[in-house]
Order: C-alpha cells, then structure tokens, then sequence
C-alpha cells in the first residue's frame, strides 16, 4: 500500500462529506526486545501496529478521530464520527492547517533516520547475555535486575488538503543493564544503556555491562553530608534535565497561557555568555531527527538561546497564531491529538575546559548522578530534587552520598551554569557536564 496515496484519498473524502479541511497521519511500527536476568531468559517480545489518525477541520472548530482498521466501512465510521465531533466542539480561533506558502519543499532531505538491518532474536539474545554477564563480573556486583536489548523500525506519512504529502522512517537500537552491589539493607543500583539509530553507533555491550558494574560498586557505603550551600556538578546523565526544564518554559503553549517564569524574558540574557542552546532537527542520525514537523513544515536547526539570550519560543502553527508570531516549525503529533510544540534534537554546546577543569577549584560540592522526583514549578521556576551521587573535596570526586535533596530557582540557576567540553549526544535532549553555583544541598 502506497501510505500516502492512501492518506490523500482519506483526506479528499473527508473534503468531500463537509470538512473545510483535513489532515491525516499514519504510523507503523514493529520493533522487538529481548531480555534476560540472571542468565535466563526472561522476556521475547515482538509488536506490530498500525495507527491512523484524522483531523477535520469545519470553519474554526477541529476534532480528531483515530482507528487501526483500514477496512472501507472503518474508513467510512471514522471520517463520519470525526466530522460529526468537529460539529459538535466549542470553536477554537488559532486551530488550523498552514498556508501552502508555509510548507516544506523541494527534494526529502537525507537525515540517515532508518538503519536497514532488522536483528534477528538471537542476536539481540547474545547482546543482552554479553551485556549482563559483563555487569555480574565486575567485583562486588551481587545481583542483576537484568538486561535488555531491543530493535525498532516507525514509517511515519503525513498527508494535508493543502497539498503537503511527506513521509519518513527512523529505526532505534538499544542496549541496558541495572545490576545491584552488596547485601541485605546495605544494596544499591545503577545503570548504564546505550541507544542509536544504527547499531553500528552504540557503545559495545560488553562495555555498557561494565560500566554499569563498576557505577554500582562505587556507590556502595554512602553518607549524607549537612545542609550546606554549594556548586553542584550535573553529569551528563542528569544535566541534559536542566535544558528540558528550559524547553518546557519556553515551549509556545506555556507562554501563550501565562505559565512560564520565562514569559517576559524574550531577548533577555536568561544565561551567562558562555551558553548557547541549539536545536537541531536535521542532524544526521539523530534520534529525535526528522525532515518535517508535524504541520508540514519546514524545520531547520535554530539556536533558542545564543550566547546567553533568550532568542525563540519553541512554536507550532497554534500557539504561534495566539502570540502573533510564525511557528518554528517545532510540531509534534500523535495519531489522535491535535498538534503540539516540542524541541527535535536539543543540546546545550560544550563549554572549553574538562569536567576535571570545571571542578578544580571546588573545596566542598556535590557531584550529581541520579535525580529523583520532579519538584519543578514552571511558574515560579522553583527547583527541588532528590539526588544521589559523590560528595567534591578540593577538585576531587570523592565518596558516595545519597539521600539528599537540591533545591534553587531555575531562573538563578540558569545564570550560573557553566558547561563542561565533554558534550555526547545520547538522549535527543544532551548536554555536557555541568557546574552550577550556589544551590542548597540539605541531608543530614
């Protein structure tokens, strides 16, 4: 079945039975995980799905109706039942589809999304051994939560009544262990996994089993240290949460509605000189990478903060419309909700002195590894999380702590981040190791 065909006929008939306008998107996917705990076996399996959805659009009011059955009556009930929500629902002044002048043209860019080898289950099988038997060496590992290792392919079409028609696939690679070390009350956890969108990018999985042994170990016996005021230190396994907590505050919906302790910070240094914020959409194998936005659009790299200023919201066609602005080409969508504001690939730039460098003249401070909770006021931009990690004595990561909490203003603490050089792209929203002055560490 040719999917975008199929999606204009859908379009073209919701066109035909009332709607002003009309857009339909179409993802399928399979993938396939194995895992293992304890060198057995512990789960195989295999998913295949096919959603559909469509929007309908009649004067200024919008509904969504989505279904997995492509039979012709299905089709039928579905664009029936979408047309008759859109009658039904309170009129909303910004919804829409964009202007033919808006769309993204010319030839598909080559973004190097889609890895055509599919993995066998045995090879996904021997991954996973190799990865938790790799855990279960390192001396003083004594118990495994298991590993896994997965493998998963999504076509993605989008199609429109006003003449967009795109499509694109991106596969996803996959391997992680959390293992445990010591006994009884005295036991912690840790992790490590790596993901690509080929499998000739992630890290070995001899190795990702290794690290995650020896991080467990080193965090065995740990203390908690007195309520103090000091620099904190995010690894890069954490300090990619500092960019998506901007993200949020400067996604286009939060400003339009007033909620963001950003929302009159436009053109404002929110930073220090030394950070600038980038999105990139297009960055080749890039896990959040993709040709087009959502609406049809097009979406190039943007830099949302350079050198310190606030320089973008991140906007769809909606929320753009509500503030008087254009959108950046930054939609997002499911199969059945409307479309909505969200960063592809986004990355705070490495800084230009070693993370060794960036604590050297630290005497007391706290080296964080795990965050937990999510005590995060988007309005007031009061920060406060569970923690664990190392405790920093004079430039030096020195013994476990865990059991604390930091706490400081998102705002203050944005003004005192500095970046490491040690950026590695891992996540979709990435960042280096990152020192940030003056945040309350309370403990014992």
């Amino acid at each position: 079945m040719d999917t975008s065909d199929f999606l204009n006929d859908l379009v073209s008939k919701a066109n035909a039975r009332g709607a002003d306008a009309a857009d339909a998107v179409l993802v399928s996917s399979r993938g396939l995980e194995l895992a293992q705990r304890q060198k057995e076996p512990e789960k195989v399996e295999r998913a295949e799905s096919q959603h559909l959805g469509l929007r309908v659009l009649i004067g200024k009011r919008q509904a969504i109706a989505s279904s997995n059955d492509w039979a012709e009556t299905s089709l039928n009930e579905l664009v029936d039942r979408a047309l008759s929500m859109a009658r039904a629902v309170p009129e909303d002044p910004y919804c829409g589809l964009a202007d033919t002048d808006e769309l993204a043209k010319g030839e598909p860019l080559d973004l190097e999304l889609c890895d055509s080898k599919e993995p066998t289950a045995e090879e996904l099988i021997e991954l996973a051994r190799t990865c938790e038997e790799a855990a279960l060496d390192v001396d003083g590992v004594t118990n495994s939560e298991g590993a896994d290792a997965s493998w998963s392919r999504s076509d993605v079409t989008l199609a429109a009544s006003n003449g967009f028609s795109g499509r694109y696939a991106i596969s996803r690679h996959g391997i992680g262990v959390a293992v445990l070390a010591g006994e009884g009350t005295a036991m912690e956890r840790d992790y490590e996994f790596t993901s690509a969108v080929f499998a000739a990018d992630m890290k070995g999985a001899a190795e990702i089993g290794r690290i995650a042994g020896e991080r467990t170990v080193q965090r065995l016996n740990p203390r908690k240290v007195p309520t103090s005021k000091v620099p904190v230190v995010y690894d890069p396994r954490v300090s990619a949460g500092l960019v998506g907590h901007l993200a949020s505050a400067i996604n286009g919906a939060a400003i339009a509605r007033g909620t963001s302790f950003l929302k009159d910070e436009m053109s404002k240094m929110i930073f220090s000189s030394d950070i600038t914020i980038v999105d990139d959409p297009h960055r080749k194998r890039g896990l959040r990478s993709k040709p087009f936005d959502a609406e049809g659009l097009s979406n190039t790299a943007m830099k949302f903060v350079d050198a310190g200023k606030l320089m973008s919201w991140v906007l769809d066609l909606r929320s753009a419309r509500q503030l008087g602005l254009s959108s950046t080409g930054r939609a997002s969508r499911g199969t059945s909700s409307p479309p909505s504001p969200t960063t592809t690939n986004l990355y705070l730039e490495a800084g230009k002195v070693s993370p060794q460098e960036l604590m050297a003249d630290i005497k007391d401070g706290f080296y964080v590894t795990e965050l937990m909770g999510f005590g995060i006021n988007n309005i007031t931009g009061d920060y406060s999380r569970g923690a664990a990690g190392f405790w920093i004595e004079n430039g030096k990561i020195t013994y476990p702590i865990s059991e604390m909490t930091i706490a400081g203003n998102l705002t203050e603490m944005f003004l005192n981040m500095m970046p490491a050089n040690d950026l590695v792209f891992r996540f979709g929203t990435d960042a280096p190791t990152v020192r940030v002055e003056g945040m309350t560490v309370a403990g014992a």
